[in-house]
């Protein structure tokens, strides 16, 4: 294949990819309170950013999770705190 041709592949490619994408993340909720030390997804108000919980369900640090997932675990929360 040329590169040319391997351009316009990827590029299409992507271009297919990124709906799914943006569709599954309407179908996340952040869900507080569970996360394991170390594994949050993004920061909180103690840490900076993703991996950085101290301690295991930091009630400021959450995990995304398909809607509904959250309610139904035990210390799971839809709001920090």
């Amino acid at each position: 294949m040329t590169t040319t041709r391997i351009a316009i592949a990827s590029a299409l490619a992507a271009a297919l990819v990124l709906p799914a994408a943006v569709q599954a993340q309407g179908n996340m909720e952040k869900c507080y309170g569970i996360a394991k030390a170390g594994k949050n997804d993004c920061q909180t108000a103690k840490s900076s950013c993703a991996a950085t919980s101290k301690t295991d369900a930091q009630n400021d640090a959450w995990v995304s999770l398909p809607k509904g997932v959250c309610d139904k675990l035990v210390g799971g929360k839809l709001s920090p705190g």
